[in-house]
């Protein structure tokens, strides 16, 4: 009856169902219209908790709601990248609190680049704060890099701004919907970032004003689009320390740049360092050797992957698309194999220096 993105902007409004259950009901349907159109194709396979609720349904008032929102994104040229996508980010989507979708203006290519670097700190940024964003990002120009941050006052806006000014992709993560850049003073900085080949995205609806509220849910879309995050100016607490956090839990690589331990703005990298959350790092080109980022080779690995067998090019289709999966999860994907015989698998692929063991019993491709 409707189009699959009229479906697909209508989950959002089922107030029965969170996000992790419409990505399990939607592995079974295969589409958003599916969901809805032929219960059939998940009802029976997917939690019984789910069964019981009645079946998702769209009301006159979802249906406003989004023929209204349908051409908000058509006037305004607005995209929407869903959990089934192609072109979804797959670090993103290998986060069990992922959104199911986000709206975009820019370039969506940059999702799937090698090398994204979260970049996030104080609002009251300082000058030397301020000096650290430009050292750094200068240092990493040459790695074929994508920054990602909030769009906020202080560290966030200098690390969109040098981003633009070296020529490098940059992703900002807003906390509204597009009817509105926050704050007001970097409308013209948003702009230059779409022109300049980067992109802004929210996972909330056109009119969605800043609310206080949406600021530290959307750091987990920051944290979890990156390869790693690095912390450069905070004091105890505030978004960038949330960010840090979340990271951490992703299994992503954490880095704070030290301070003065006179200035209260570097409480909290200092805290992270001494807790072994974040690495102390003072330059770009240590953050390329610890990611080691300078010496991969997309031929070589390439050439690697057409030696593998069926199996294991399996176990490589996988992580590419989750970036990061458990044992338990690659068990369950290929449930074909024994776990002794995953396993094995496992352990040749990571002899291979195809593969690499993670914190927790994961596993990600070597970067």
């Amino acid at each position: 009856m409707y189009s699959e993105i009229f479906y697909r902007l209508a989950l959002q409004y089922l107030e029965d169902y969170k996000p992790s259950m419409l990505k399990e009901m939607l592995r079974y349907s295969g589409t958003a219209k599916a969901l809805f159109e032929t219960p059939e194709t998940w009802q029976s396979r997917v939690n019984k908790r789910t069964v019981k609720k009645p079946l998702p349904k769209i009301s006159d008032a979802i249906k406003r709601t989004v023929s209204e929102e349908l051409m908000l994104m058509e006037r305004n040229n607005i995209s929407y990248c869903f959990y089934t996508d192609e072109f979804f980010p797959y670090r993103l989507r290998s986060c069990s609190d992922s959104p199911l979708a986000f709206y975009y203006r820019g370039n969506a290519d940059i999702f799937q680049l090698p090398h994204i670097i979260a970049m996030v700190g104080t609002r009251d940024a300082t000058e030397y704060g301020q000096q650290c964003v430009r050292k750094i990002i200068r240092e990493l120009q040459e790695t074929n890099l994508v920054t990602i941050s909030g769009l906020a006052y202080g560290i966030d806006t200098e690390a969109h701004t040098r981003s633009v000014e070296y020529n490098i992709p940059t992703i900002a993560v807003m906390g509204c919907g597009f009817s509105t850049i926050y704050p007001f003073q970097n409308q013209q900085l948003a702009q230059r970032i779409v022109d300049n080949g980067g992109a802004l995205i929210t996972e909330y609806s056109f009119r969605t004003p800043p609310d206080r509220n949406n600021f530290p849910k959307r750091n987990r879309i920051i944290a979890g689009m990156a390869d790693a995050v690095l912390v450069v100016e905070t004091g105890y607490k505030g978004g960038s320390i949330i960010t840090a956090h979340i990271a951490h839990s992703y299994n992503r690589d954490v880095f704070a740049l030290p301070g003065s331990i006179f200035d209260e703005h570097h409480n909290g990298c200092h805290n992270l360092i001494h807790k072994n959350i974040a690495a102390l790092v003072t330059s770009g080109q240590e953050i390329i050797n610890l990611m080691n980022w300078e010496t991969s080779s997309a031929p070589m690995q390439m050439q690697l992957f057409a030696d593998l067998d069926e199996t294991e090019q399996k176990v490589i289709s996988l992580l590419r698309e989750q970036s990061l999966m458990s044992i338990d999860l690659l068990s369950e994907q290929m449930s074909e194999l024994s776990p002794s015989k995953l396993a094995g698998v496992l352990l040749g692929l990571e002899l291979k220096g195809v593969i690499e063991t993670r914190p927790g019993k994961s596993y990600s491709l070597v970067r």
